[in-house]
């Protein structure tokens, strides 16, 4: 495990490597190279302030509708402090702490770039913040994903001039109890340095990051689940050959085919005669759904794979180019429409194995029904599937697109937004979510594959069956299910996940 993190403007970084630096506690510190881009972008701006008198947006101008409005070179601090005071509107839940963090993370990296022209000062402040385990207190509703998310940013911001809340010790505490501290003074936010804070894509990198990173686990969770379904069921094997998923060639689809054999390799019950020689959609056609999932993942990483490697700052200060740019780096879109289709390809892991956990509880290919033996006076697995659905349900209420639903706002001046961050904080439920319909079929497929016994099935689906049972029983008569539901998604977690 890395002691320290050194962030540098020249060197990406990956999902995973956020992940360790963000559950280990990971201290982080800037480079030369970065600390000298960041010098120089600030000295640059510095400099131009006191030779001409340019209006730059957002340095000596107002903003969004006031951008035509000219701020006297007096008031240029306590522009920046009243930017950040007042745009620290969020409403709702906070954001859960590993993304807040993240959020800080991404921040930090992107101000490395030595394109905003914030202080050093103020950077080491909040690197000094995130290095304590001191994560500021944001809020999941206020950003239309474009201007930046300037609400929750701004809570994000508001601890480093000694405003706003901080989660410290376990506890919630204000930002100038938990500065004094850790013996830290708050910063003066000189020019452009509030607007460097504040516009930017963290809020929705920051879910974005932790999404994907479920999200490619539960691809092989939910594969691996869907087989021990199949097995369940008696299904088939050859809707998995290789030969009819090369032929039409998608990529995810011939991932899931090879997965599923190689999970099958050895198994007693997929190699016995069937009576039925052909399965239902949801067991026929996991390598086509749960492929064309996986291929979704795959581009909405990508997409991230830059954006959290890049700058979304305006406006963008070039000292090469000697010029000062007011842009639109800060808009959500390439995030949104990535977030949207996430969450439908997410969403569509639950759907299909909700349906597989319908088909199991039946009674078809002699399981009996609600896999109970006293079915009637035992109601089985009944309601766990009823769960299932109703979150399912949830689910295709939350995968209506945000990214389509701008509304003007700025008096007209920032007249289409990406809603980007609505599509974050859904697709992150939807992600919650999804792992509760994983663990009901596991669950349940659990269950089912006792009633193939004595056959066996493969070595490798036979050593997770051991470590489950080690954890959940099989069901002999009712119990109170939801129990075992928790200690499903635990095992699901520890096992699969890497989120014990």
């Amino acid at each position: 495990m890395m002691n320290k993190y050194t962030i540098d403007p020249d060197i990406k970084i990956s999902l995973y490597e956020i992940e360790k630096i963000i559950k280990n506690k990971i201290p982080i510190e800037l480079s030369d190279n970065a600390k000298q881009k960041v010098l120089r972008s600030r000295n640059y701006l510095n400099n131009k302030l006191a030779e001409t008198n340019d209006i730059i947006y957002g340095i000596n101008t107002g903003f969004g509708a006031l951008h035509n409005t000219i701020i006297s070179n007096d008031k240029l601090e306590q522009l920046q402090e009243n930017l950040v005071i007042s745009h620290a509107c969020g409403q709702g839940d906070k954001v859960p702490l590993r993304v807040a963090k993240t959020m800080m993370f991404l921040k930090i990296k992107s101000l490395s770039h030595g394109y905003s022209a914030i202080g050093l000062k103020t950077l080491q402040l909040l690197i000094d913040l995130f290095n304590n385990d001191a994560i500021p207190v944001v809020y999941k509703q206020g950003s239309l994903g474009a201007s930046g998310d300037l609400a929750p940013l701004a809570h994000l911001s508001l601890p480093l001039i000694g405003r706003g809340e901080l989660y410290y010790d376990g506890e919630i505490k204000s930002a100038e109890h938990v500065l004094k501290r850790l013996n830290l003074s708050k910063v003066r936010l000189f020019s452009k340095e509030g607007l460097a804070l504040l516009n930017g894509t963290q809020f929705m990198q920051a879910y974005g990051v932790w999404i994907l990173l479920r999200a490619h686990r539960y691809f092989k969770t939910a594969n691996i689940i869907s087989t021990i379904a199949l097995e369940g069921f008696n299904g088939n094997k050859q809707p998995f050959y290789p030969s009819i998923h090369s032929v039409r060639g998608h990529k995810g689809q011939i991932a899931v085919s090879e997965q599923v054999l190689s999970i099958l390799e050895g198994s007693e019950i997929i190699d016995q005669e069937k009576k039925d020689i052909q399965d239902p959609y949801t067991f026929r056609c996991i390598p086509q759904v749960h492929g064309a999932s996986k291929d979704v993942i795959d581009y909405a990483t990508y997409v991230f794979d830059i954006e959290i490697n890049s700058v979304t700052d305006n406006p963008m200060v070039l000292p090469d180019e000697d010029v000062i740019i007011s842009g639109g780096n800060f808009h959500g879109q390439p995030l949104a429409m990535s977030l949207d289709s996430l969450c439908l390809a997410i969403a569509e892991i639950g759907g299909i194995s909700e349906r597989r956990t319908y088909k199991l509880l039946s009674g078809q290919r002699g399981l009996p029904p609600f896999l109970v033996k006293n079915s009637g006076v035992n109601s089985g697995f009944m309601i766990a599937q009823y769960t299932a659905a109703g979150i399912v349900s949830q689910n295709k209420q939350l995968c209506t697109p945000a990214v389509i639903d701008s509304i003007d706002s700025s008096n007209g001046q920032e007249d289409h937004v990406s809603m980007g961050a609505n599509s974050a904080t859904k697709c992150y439920q939807v992600s919650d979510n999804v792992l509760s319909i994983l663990a009901i079929e596991l669950f349940t497929a659990a269950q089912a594959l006792e009633f193939r016994r004595p056959l066996k099935s493969s070595p490798y689906i036979e050593e997770i069956m051991e470590k489950y049972r080690a954890e959940v029983p099989f069901i002999e008569n009712d119990v109170e299910m939801y129990i075992y539901m928790n200690k499903t998604k635990a095992f699901l977690k520890k096992e699969f996940l890497n989120e014990a």
